[in-house]
């Protein structure tokens, strides 16, 4: 660590943490009333008894203060809750199934090669990319370990994000990434992917042979391991996610809830048809109904096993019909 002990990194931020704290505390956070310093002494030690290397605990907590930020976002309320519609406005633009597609075609022989190897059509590799960071131009300026350090601090879901936190450490150990360049969102999520430290151990590859599993700028590890993670989930390239539906007059919206499965013969005898009116595929597949827009009746959605995997990436039914409706865009355009 250039000559200075851990003692002296952590004096020399003090006055930081005890600013940083403050305002922490003014704004309501549940935080430890142990001093940061001290908790960081903590943290420290169990990484030490985990394996992780002094020197990189030394060179990953140099300045390592509270965010007053990520609080603020951690806890921060939208003023609205957008509605289905204008989520899908909002994130599947008809800019960004353009520009899914460009990113194909210039990735085309990367994409079908790692498609291939695990078993994922490429159009879903893309427009997670796409949703997650705009194929890769908007990852996130936060310090990943000074990020994950306040949330652990804070007392809301420290037990969670201290996990996160020594995942992170063992990350930086095993030299995948410098410390200067491990940035990500406030709450941790890193790379192209956006994965969390726990997603990276389990998930990440380094599809390039350079002996890093770089999801910051490496696109060949990018998308092998957004990949990975969909065939581990359990993913299945013989099928898709799901598509648009309507509904008879009186169906019974319990089950609609995306848990309740049907093959898809008897969704067609409980008279759900096509957005366009024709009847359903005959292929012998089990299926449910997701009602993503609680303001908009008619909006439904028959879905495969395929999305109840993109779930696991991210539980939220906007997210998953998202990535849908984008892979779906960017598929038509090759």
């Amino acid at each position: 660590m250039r000559g200075e002990s851990m003692k002296s990194v952590l004096a020399n931020t003090a006055a930081a943490v005890l600013m940083a704290g403050g305002v922490l505390l003014a704004q309501g956070a549940q935080a430890t009333e142990t001093p940061f310093a001290e908790w960081l002494e903590g943290v420290r030690t169990e990484a030490l008894g985990l394996g992780i290397g002094a020197g990189t605990l030394d060179q990953a907590f140099v300045d390592v203060a509270p965010i007053p930020r990520v609080i603020e976002l951690d806890r921060r309320q939208p003023e609205f809750t957008l509605t289905f519609q204008q989520y899908i406005d909002r994130v599947v633009p008809r800019s960004r199934v353009e520009k899914g597609r460009q990113k194909y075609r210039e990735n085309r022989a990367l994409l079908e090669e790692v498609g291939r190897k695990y078993g994922v059509q490429p159009r879903f590799i893309v427009a997670l990319w796409g949703i997650e960071t705009d194929f890769g131009r908007v990852t996130g300026g936060f310090p990943v370990v000074a990020s994950l350090a306040t949330l652990a601090y804070d007392g809301r879901r420290s037990k969670y994000f201290r996990k996160e936190l020594m995942n992170a450490l063992r990350i930086l150990d095993q030299g995948h990434i410098a410390v200067p360049d491990m940035k990500g969102s406030w709450a941790g999520a890193m790379g192209q992917s956006q994965f969390m430290p726990s997603s990276f151990l389990a998930f990440a590859q380094d599809y390039d042979g350079d002996g890093r599993r770089d999801i910051w700028t490496s696109r060949a590890d990018v998308f092998a391991s957004a990949a990975n993670y969909l065939a581990k989930s359990g993913w299945r390239d013989d099928q898709t996610w799901g598509r648009r539906v309507t509904l008879p007059a009186g169906f019974d919206r319990s089950l609609g809830d995306g848990k309740k499965t049907r093959s898809i013969g008897q969704w067609q005898a409980l008279g759900v048809r096509r957005a366009d009116g024709r009847d359903l595929p005959t292929r012998d597949l089990q299926a449910s109904i997701v009602l993503p827009a609680k303001d908009d009746r008619s909006v439904a959605y028959m879905v495969y096993s395929n999305y109840k995997t993109i779930l696991k990436w991210n539980r939220s039914n906007y997210f998953a019909t998202a990535v849908g409706l984008l892979s779906d865009g960017i598929g038509a355009g090759q």
